[in-house]
């Protein structure tokens, strides 16, 4: 497999010049913004051609290849992240006033913005992004997925959160850390899902099956484990806010050593966001994933979900089925809330 790192001024262009320098087929399986531009990390099933590697990378052990990656990522983030020092803006100073507007704007719920401002002010710190980010860090639990750990993954939530996406997210990431994976859709009503997962599947070279009911679920997830692949399981829709849903749903994703993660959307209300991260956790819910982060002006949904007792997993900022999940820190999410907030009104 071949493995290269471009960085651009935008996700558009720098899906241009993957698509110009690997094809058509290469697949993104990372990404990530930073203040002058994105960083994308790409595979495709060809001959590595980077400059005088020591060894191909496809023959690297999984180790090697994640400790790779990591170092190559790093250096380019920073590189991506770095600012001429005329550039560099003045940071924020503390004002809670100020605080519950930009929160306000978000569509956070008054309760939460109030709680969040007096933990901020608490804190006497007096650079608005750190004092937001420490009262986070009281809120918020992160956890994200050991893909070389991790035995089963079955995903739940609404209808149109973007399961289906985050299956075939998780499934690229669990390829490039050396695993073998089976794509197991339990969705055979939703509008070509099945379609999208099998086409994905045969891309990677994932195993895939149709499996509609627990007993289905269960025997698939049992031939997974014989051969030692990560089951991914793409489950229906549900309201996880209906306590007879969860108790029929609970009956049904009673696994032993699958690990089950939320999904919800970004782009939703943030009162019902935080209320349908309550119903999955009470389903059950190891984690959370919020999908469409890119998608979303208001980030008023990612903050109530992040702070709902539930830990945060990873968020999504693509489109793109084949894009990379990312880790998002109390740190990252303030800075998120105050750019978001000053990028829009600087567009009005």
């Amino acid at each position: 497999m071949q493995l290269r790192t471009f960085t651009a001024r935008d996700m558009k262009a720098a899906l241009a010049l993957v698509r110009a320098e690997m094809g058509a087929e290469a697949v993104i399986v990372a990404s990530e913004r930073g203040r002058n531009g994105v960083m994308v990390r790409a595979a495709a099933d060809q001959p590595d051609i980077e400059p005088e590697p020591p060894k191909p990378i496809a023959a690297l052990e999984p180790a090697a290849l994640l400790s790779f990656e990591s170092r190559c990522r790093e250096g380019l983030m920073r590189r991506v992240r770095a600012e001429q020092p005329a550039a560099a803006a003045e940071p924020l100073g503390f004002n809670r006033a100020e605080l519950l507007t930009i929160l306000g704007r978000h569509r956070l719920a008054d309760a939460l913005s109030y709680a969040l401002a007096e933990a901020a002010e608490k804190t006497a710190l007096t650079d608005m992004t750190l004092a937001l980010a420490s009262a986070l860090d009281k809120r918020m639990e992160i956890a994200p997925l050991d893909l070389n750990k991790t035995t089963g993954i079955l995903l739940a939530g609404m209808p149109g959160a973007g399961k289906s996406a985050v299956a075939a997210k998780i499934a690229a990431h669990a390829k490039l850390c050396g695993r073998d994976v089976r794509l197991i859709a339990a969705d055979a009503t939703g509008a070509g899902a099945i379609a999208r997962l099998e086409s994905f599947a045969g891309h990677i070279g994932a195993k895939f099956a149709v499996a509609e009911t627990a007993d289905a679920w269960l025997e698939e997830f049992s031939k997974a484990e014989q051969e030692k692949t990560l089951a991914v399981i793409d489950t229906a829709g549900i309201d996880p806010r209906n306590a007879k849903v969860r108790t029929a749903f609970s009956a049904l994703g009673k696994l032993s050593g699958v690990t089950k993660l939320g999904v919800v959307s970004a782009m939703g209300d943030a009162e019902e966001t935080a209320d349908i991260a309550d119903g999955l956790r009470k389903l059950g819910a190891h984690g959370l994933i919020v999908s469409g982060v890119d998608l979303a002006q208001r980030l008023g949904a990612l903050a109530s979900a992040a702070t709902q007792n539930v830990p945060l997993a990873h968020v999504t900022r693509s489109p793109f089925v084949a894009a990379g999940l990312e880790t998002m820190t109390p740190l990252s999410l303030a800075r998120a809330l105050i750019a978001a907030d000053a990028d829009r009104r600087s567009a009005q």
